[in-house]
């Protein structure tokens, strides 16, 4: 399993359809193979130059307005790929971003890294990482 680490790698996979949705998070997915647009004035760009290697490829995508703490991100960020991780020998291989779409409740979860907080996320990432499996 490989990691987005580019912009252009995210914006490819943000241009593919999205295949899972939870209250939170969002699964976007593109196939290695496809020719898209990268932004709306780029050319179409090769995915052998986006992806080098024929493997699954995963990105998490935390936005500030969602989780306002860099450490809030990176322990969301740390459950996608752990969570991902367990769910690879059931996805095909293409590139894939989990995106958060929608905070947690502040109020609900008051410390930023809670064992609450932690165990919500990961619950969540693998129902949706489940249900990107059957679409898959």
């Amino acid at each position: 399993m490989q990691r987005l680490k580019t912009r252009a790698q995210f914006q490819a996979v943000m241009a593919g359809t999205i295949i899972a949705k939870t209250q939170h998070f969002a699964l976007h997915r593109s196939w290695l193979d496809s020719r898209r647009p990268v932004s709306k004035n780029a050319e179409l760009v090769e995915p052998d130059k986006l992806f080098r290697q024929q493997d699954i490829w995963i990105g998490a995508m935390v936005p500030k307005r969602w989780a306002k703490r860099a450490v809030t991100r990176n322990a969301i960020k740390r459950q996608i790929y752990t969570v991902s991780a367990d769910f690879s020998q059931s996805y095909p291989q293409a590139a894939f971003v989990v995106r958060l779409r929608s905070g947690f409740v502040r109020t609900e979860f008051t410390s930023a890294v809670s064992n609450q907080l932690k165990l919500a996320v990961r619950h969540e990432i693998q129902s949706l990482m489940q249900a990107g499996a059957k679409a898959a």
